[in-house]
């Protein structure tokens, strides 16, 4: 932490935002509503990130069994629950502060339908996976809300799923290397959050408005999706008189060429050729498809 007042000497070289955008609402899945920010027309791709989406669901809406290839998919629940299940006996629920960290690697088949009445709400987060581990085994780590490492001073209080915050790592694996944060900022406090200066890194802004990298920038509300110039470091100011609560979220680039069909995502149309095929034929990963429903 550092006071604004020596805003210059806090990084060597600081970031900044260089793209604005707000996160427009669309459908997904059956009767889903997602704002999303990564991978729309204005931000398709953002090394490693493929999406990111912000959900809304009600019963009886959701996203029914559907298949993945190539990536992760990170789902930090904000409020309600979800339960997931997948062809190889996985089955879940993650409530509200509660991460599911899954690695859809050569094939899973899964669902993710809300647990509860009301409305579902959280983020959901495509990672790339490098070629190398487009093809490993599903895996996945489930992080409860009470096992995340938290750490906080001065009006800040982060929620560290993956990466470093404040000298507190978290214990979550990441196969492409990430950094997945959760400020929350009281009126007036202020954050100085050190980034790897080779990632690719950016602010997802879920409640109230924040200035970003420089003090003098203008105040940015909730639902924007906020792109940083490369460096070494962020700094965020809360100048209202509400909470600010936002995540910032970073990785390290792949630099592969990056061939995309729905929910799968490889490096070449030939592979995804072979993995539309895979999934027909129930193969090489796909196997249990032929027999599997989720209930």
């Amino acid at each position: 932490m550092s006071s604004a007042s020596h805003e210059a000497s806090v990084f060597q070289n600081p970031r900044f935002v260089v793209k604005n955008i707000l996160a427009g609402r669309q459908s997904e899945g059956d009767g889903a509503v997602v704002r999303r920010s990564i991978g729309r027309p204005e931000l398709k791709y953002l090394d490693p990130f493929l999406i990111l989406d912000e959900f809304y669901v009600s019963a009886p809406a959701g996203f029914p069994d559907h298949p993945h290839r190539g990536f992760e998919t990170v789902t930090y629940m904000l409020q309600g629950a979800f339960t997931h299940q997948d062809f190889a006996g996985h089955e879940g629920t993650i409530r509200a502060g509660d991460v599911q960290w899954m690695t859809a690697g050569r094939g899973i088949i899964h669902s993710e339908m809300p647990a509860g009445e009301g409305l579902q709400t959280g983020l959901q987060l495509w990672i790339n996976l490098s070629s190398k581990d487009k093809m490993v085994e599903p895996n996945y780590q489930e992080l409860l809300s009470n096992d995340i490492k938290r750490a906080g001073i001065d009006g800040v209080q982060v929620k560290i799923i993956a990466g470093e915050s404040m000298g507190v790592k978290s214990p979550v694996y990441t196969r492409t290397p990430t950094m997945f944060l959760d400020f929350t900022l009281q009126s007036k406090a202020e954050v100085h959050q050190k980034i790897p200066e080779s990632w690719n890194a950016f602010v997802y802004i879920i409640e109230g408005e924040g200035v970003f990298g420089s003090l003098n920038s203008s105040p940015v509300p909730a639902h924007h999706v906020l792109v940083l110039s490369p460096g070494d470091g962020l700094s965020v100011w809360n100048k209202s008189s509400k909470a600010l609560r936002f995540a910032l979220i970073g990785g390290e680039p792949l630099n592969e060429p990056v061939a995309r069909y729905g929910p799968f995502v490889m490096n070449t149309e030939e592979e995804i050729d072979q993995t539309i095929q895979d999934y027909q034929h129930c193969e090489n990963g796909f196997e249990m498809a032929k027999f599997w429903k989720s209930q």
